[in-house]
């Protein structure tokens, strides 16, 4: 049997995006926070490990590259503060995780929304001159989904404190702010278009607590109204997307120093997320029992891509290949296999801190993914 050739993201071989900061990169960002190191200094040494990076990527067989979010200590937040109308504010404990918190810090908003002038512009040009490297490279840009950002704006008073600016300072209602996300997400998409970037990934956490039976009660989630926020907020971002603009929904539990916050199948957001959201396609989590079952993909709409990322990024045993194939073939019996991809479940390094696998078993990691997608699509 021959199988479609994909020319866009998401390739067979994929990856979500972010990668282990090299300890050079580390130390210039630590010396930078100190006021040791100048902005001009941090940028000379971030260019220098993106370029290592992107070779890596290259060499072990990848088509689509990124920066590694090596310009970014958060997976989401240095994004949330490139938007107008946002600012970085210190919160009163880390996010819970299951077995750490995070660091303390998040979003809040100070005024109106607005995506102009988003420095990941500038982060995406320094990727985009790659692709001459390479037969069929493409650069891809990350951000975090809309509801990802409306999540956080939401519940940034329980976070911070009555003190915090909130929300309802600047906008009538919640459908309010989803929408003016989405209009200032579309700004910053346009920017990216114009510079060349024809795939974008939208990594979103926020629907993963809608899953956990144990957040819904100990957080009181109204699930139905929150999934129809999340979908408001996202579709917003999605409309009078260029056709040639590829972009895809990485849904993710958590990844924070190999900790995971949230479990539970995608059953209970099938009818919203799967079916309705106007995305491209899908990257799922599907690397252990907190996945649930491949008979969720039915509800996916046939024409677009699912990726699954089915080798773990949280540990470093590497997946028996055979094992591997077998579970595609199962996730084929619900899903058109010349519309699957694999990938590992999530990036390797969402926050600077990284997860705890070494670089040699991080591009293991990679390798797997690209030899079983050879095994299966040739």
């Amino acid at each position: 049997m021959s199988y479609t050739i994909r020319s866009t993201a998401p390739f067979r071989a994929d990856v979500v995006g972010s990668y282990l900061r090299p300890e050079k990169l580390k130390n210039a960002r630590n010396l930078h926070r100190q006021g040791l190191l100048d902005a001009a200094g941090l940028k000379q040494v971030e260019d220098e490990c993106i370029r290592d990076l992107v070779a890596q990527q290259i060499k072990h067989g990848l088509r689509g590259i990124t920066d590694g979010e090596f310009r970014r200590s958060w997976w989401h937040l240095d994004f949330m503060w490139g938007l107008g109308g946002i600012k970085r504010v210190e919160t009163k404990e880390g996010f819970h995780f299951v077995g750490i918190n995070t660091r303390a810090e998040t979003a809040a908003l100070e005024g109106k929304l607005s995506g102009q002038n988003h420095p990941f512009v500038e982060h995406f040009k320094f990727v985009k001159q790659f692709e001459s490297q390479g037969y069929g490279l493409q650069a891809r840009q990350t951000v975090p989904a809309p509801a990802q950002t409306l999540s956080n704006l939401l519940k940034v008073r329980d976070s911070v404190g009555e003190s915090a600016p909130t929300w309802r300072d600047f906008y009538h209602s919640e459908e309010d702010l989803a929408e003016a996300l989405g209009a200032a997400y579309r700004e910053v998409f346009a920017d990216l278009y114009a510079a060349g970037c024809r795939s974008i990934q939208i990594d979103d956490c926020a629907w993963a607590a809608l899953l956990d039976d144990d957040l819904v009660q100990k957080n009181h989630i109204d699930v139905p109204r929150m999934a129809e926020l999340y979908l408001l907020a996202n579709n917003a971002c999605l409309k009078d997307k260029p056709a040639d603009l590829t972009i895809c929904t990485h849904f993710c539990r958590g990844n924070y120093r190999s900790h995971f916050f949230s479990k539970g199948s995608y059953d209970r957001v099938t009818d919203t997320l799967f079916a309705k959201e106007n995305v491209d396609g899908f990257y799922l989590e599907y690397d252990d029992e907190r996945s649930g079952s491949f008979e969720a993909l039915k509800a996916i709409p046939k024409d677009k891509q699912v990726v699954l990322g089915i080798v773990t990024s949280k540990r470093p045993e590497l997946e028996d290949l055979k094992a591997l194939e077998a579970r595609v073939r199962k996730a084929a019996e619900y899903f058109p296999l010349d519309n699957l991809c694999v990938s590992p479940q999530c990036g390797f390094a969402s926050t600077e801190e990284g997860n705890e696998l070494t670089f040699d078993q991080q591009w293991a990691k990679v390798d797997l993914v690209v030899e079983l997608a050879h095994r299966i699509w040739g």
